[in-house]
């Protein structure tokens, strides 16, 4: 396989040459190589960032579900394709198999077309992480029909919002899920949203929980009936590349979610390639991503990328704290896990713990650890190499978006020299330039700016579902010729990028540009502190100062509040100087994150500017009820 996996520092600036130098035959000679197609392209690419309009292997026919089912039959018939391990320890963790996938799959697409689902219609997913959420999304790429899955976490408001947008026929939901020691009751939350949802014509409902649930005649299915009653085979539907393969709804800073297109072949052929080179998967290996398929890096990396290249996946139902804070690691010791793929979030929550977690259980099958969904702070990033790799298996410091569909800016583990915060080098193809306020280019090392993208890349987002001005405005209009993501980075002496947090999130104080996630690394390397999050406030004479949120670890809950400031300042100081001191810190039970981890800045800026009248939309918060706490305690 020429080029497919990159195994030296060497090799990955030859490639990387190649790549950025005639990034169309590259790709072509990607796609020609490594993936069935049903007709070939006629042109690899067009594009205009202007529109914006982003094509790939134009004319070429497909169905990604053969890429990732039908192909391994003759070789991978019987090798674990979804490695399911359930919420509670003691049940069983299932084994499907490439030819079991491949059944389940075809029985579910026969389900879709029986109930009239047809290619292009939408079909909205809200499950938990059971095997069948894997298998509604293959089963609606399988006949064409276009996957919107929502995160079996969000409410029924922002479910009903999410359903409506995209216009979805079906819903698939479960009675219920599991969540640590708790049972959520998912049908009422689906039941609920449909008040409002005229357009569902028709529920499929998974038996997860042998929970009681109300099930509305004409509209609501069990699965599992129709599932035995399908048939066991179904005809891939032929697609264009440039089809919709899924909706993903990810949250605008402001006003209402936006509905990121994915289209299926270029998507196909960028989350294939980079799932085989970022986390140097070889045949035999059990790769884990912790994600919920709710979000682009379930998607990418627990369904697509890993299946595309005929992988063993592992789906977990469970949370890192149940039952104790040794689950991953009892996870990573029985299935003999060699790749772990999570967020900072978790591994900072884990590493509150008493160190017994981790060393009681055989890690010893780690090759690779990874990290992603915000930049990993150093301390975490030494307690997972430390701890949970041993100093043994590289961390890869992914930086992506929903948007871009894969992974940007990354170490490749045994290949790129890695440094604590530092996503590294682009990857293969993705050229990222830095740019001021001007909008002009800033070349050369040690510089930072806005982080943005000179030309696309296969897996690019096509637009927003129904409002590509909207897509236009957000990504395309800040810089000419430019993909904007919105963040800010450095690119320091040997040109490895840092990701230094939105750009909302770059602080102008007394003139000096500051980005939250150094200063909020120094804060959290002080012994006492758990985690924080700095925002700006409007200030007479600095026009802004900064405002600390911090939370502390048990060990710092007794301390003197106004020593502990001091000496949190005094680390600063020592860290970045005294310009980045915070006038204020505010010590906090927690911090306003989305379900995916992010700390939604936007709600401690209002906060933190008393301006608390309207905090705008709240609904996808894991933890709500910590803002009116924070509220309560404010300065």
């Amino acid at each position: 396989m020429s080029n497919y996996h990159i195994k030296h520092l060497e090799e990955y600036y030859q490639v990387y040459r190649k790549s950025v130098r005639n990034p169309e035959s590259f790709w072509e000679e990607m796609a020609e190589e490594h993936f069935v197609w049903r007709r070939r392209w006629d042109n690899v690419l067009t594009w205009d960032f202007e529109k914006p309009e982003i094509k790939w292997f134009e004319g070429a026919k497909l169905n990604i579900t053969e890429n990732c089912l039908d192909r391994h039959l003759p070789t991978r018939g019987e090798k674990t394709a979804i490695l399911f391990e359930p919420n509670d320890p003691k049940e069983a963790a299932q084994h499907i198999t490439y030819r079991q996938l491949h059944e389940k799959v075809c029985r579910m697409a026969n389900v879709f077309l029986e109930q009239g689902i047809k290619k292009g219609d939408r079909v909205c997913i809200y499950l938990p992480m059971i095997p069948e959420l894997a298998v509604s999304l293959l089963a609606c790429a399988r006949i064409g029909a276009i996957h919107s899955v929502v995160f079996a976490g969000f409410s029924s408001n922002a479910l009903a919002t999410r359903i409506n947008d995209s216009d979805c026929k079906m819903v698939i939901t479960s009675d219920g899920s599991y969540r640590g020691g708790k049972t959520i009751d998912l049908k009422s939350i689906v039941d609920k949203a449909l008040e409002d949802c005229p357009g569902v014509t028709s529920v499929l409902v998974v038996n997860r929980i042998n929970g009681k649930v109300t099930m509305k005649e004409g509209r609501d299915h069990w699965l599992q009936p129709l599932m035995d009653d399908a048939y066991a085979d179904c005809v891939a539907e032929v697609m264009d590349a440039e089809d919709p393969l899924f909706i993903l709804y990810t949250s605008g800073s402001t006003g209402k979610p936006k509905g990121m297109v994915h289209t299926i072949a270029g998507y196909m052929v960028y989350t294939a390639y980079t799932f085989k080179n970022v986390f140097q998967y070889r045949e035999g290996d059990i790769f884990w991503c912790t994600a919920d398929i709710g979000w682009i890096t379930g998607h990418s990396y627990i369904v697509y990328g890993p299946l595309a290249n005929g992988a063993t996946t592992v789906m977990f139902e469970g949370v890192p704290s149940h039952p104790d804070y040794g689950r991953f690691w009892q996870v990573v010791e029985k299935h003999k896990i060699t790749q772990f793929y999570t967020a900072p979030t978790a591994i900072r929550a884990l590493a509150k713990e008493n160190l017994d977690y981790v060393e009681k259980y055989d890690l010893s099958s780690l090759k690779v650890l990874g990290s992603v969904g915000e930049p990993i702070n150093e301390e975490a990033w030494h307690w997972y190499n430390n701890n949970v790799g041993k100093n043994m298996s590289p961390i890869v410091d992914t930086w992506w978006q929903t948007e871009t569909g894969g992974i940007m800016i990354t170490p490749i583990p045994y290949v790129t020299p890695t440094t604590p915060t530092y996503a590294t080098l682009p990857f293969i193809g993705i050229q990222p330039a830095l740019m001021d306020g001007e909008g002009k280019e800033i070349k050369g090392n040690q510089v930072s700016g806005r982080l943005c993208i000179k030309y696309p890349w296969p897996s690019v987002a096509r637009t927003i579902w129904g409002d590509h001005q909207r897509f236009k405005d957000t990504y395309f209009s800040a810089f000419k010729d430019m993909y904007f993501t919105g963040d800010g980075a450095l690119r320091d002496a040997v040109g490895y990028y840092r990701i230094t947090g939105r750009v909302d999130d770059v602080i102008i104080v007394s003139g000096h540009n500051l980005g939250t996630a150094p200063i909020e690394d120094s804060i959290n390397e002080h012994p006492a502190v758990a985690e924080s999050a700095i925002v700006g406030f409007p200030h007479d004479v600095k026009g802004n100062a900064l405002y600390g949120f911090v939370i502390l670890k048990e060990t710092g809950e007794g301390r003197d509040r106004d020593n502990l400031r001091r000496e949190i300042n005094q680390q600063i100081t020592e860290h970045i100087g005294p310009i980045a001191k915070l006038d204020k810190i505010q010590f906090v039970p927690g911090l306003p994150k989305t379900r995916s981890g992010k700390i939604m800045r936007r709600i401690l800026r209002k906060i933190a500017s008393n301006d608390t009248s309207n905090l705008g939309d709240t609904s996808t918060l894991l933890n709500p009820e910590v803002v009116q706490q924070i509220m309560d305690e404010v300065l």
